[in-house]
């Protein structure tokens, strides 16, 4: 393991050791590197950001949709053996869709849509 240590020390000479032309070929090369990785990097941007609404437009997708089962679904009655949700109840159940990505706020829908029995 000292010989790969002390080979790599010497492989890659500390910018010290460095000339002032050697210093300025490397940063030469860095720029160029990265300047030819630019457009790669803003294909990329744009793939995130597309599955970034893709994700917010189901989350409000499917916040709408609880919505409307909630507000389709029946009064409880006094056979249903569930209890009435309470107001704390209520806010405590409530949840921003756009502070979560689609896969967190499509499994708080199911949880919270499912019937305990």
């Amino acid at each position: 393991m000292a010989n790969a240590k002390t080979n790599s020390a010497k492989a890659a000479p500390s910018p010290e050791e460095l000339s002032k032309a050697e210093l300025e070929n490397k940063r030469r090369d860095i720029s160029k590197y990265y300047k030819e990785n630019i457009p790669h990097l803003k294909t990329q941007l744009s793939y995130e950001e597309l599955l970034r609404d893709i994700e917010k437009t189901r989350a409000e997708r499917l916040q709408a949709q609880m919505f409307i089962a909630q507000t389709m679904a029946p009064e409880p009655t006094e056979t249903d053996d569930t209890p009435p949700v309470t107001n704390q109840q209520e806010s405590s159940m409530r949840f921003d869709a756009s502070k979560m990505d689609g896969a967190d706020a499509a499994e708080q829908i199911k949880r919270s849509l499912k019937r305990s029995m």
